[in-house]
């Protein structure tokens, strides 16, 4: 069976979504019940939220998962 070694990249298309809902990170934040700090990480992939927050914020902005966040392969 074939192994993913390395850990995911992940990206995300929060701060776009964020922009064209025209909200700011705070109020994602007050919204899925996280920092702004968190919020913060999230956008610049510093942090790959738990299954339950993501679902959270693609349910947010109405966007399947996938488009939300996006697998870009692993890093050895």
């Amino acid at each position: 069976m074939p192994r993913i070694e390395g850990k995911l990249l992940i990206k995300n298309t929060i701060a776009e979504l964020r922009s064209k809902a025209d909200i700011t990170q705070q109020e994602l934040a007050d919204a899925i019940e996280v920092t702004r700090a968190t919020v913060l990480a999230i956008e610049k992939g510093n942090y790959n939220p738990s299954l339950e927050l993501a679902f959270r914020i693609s349910h947010f902005f109405d966007q399947p998962l996938e488009s939300v966040f996006i697998s870009k392969g692993n890093k050895k």
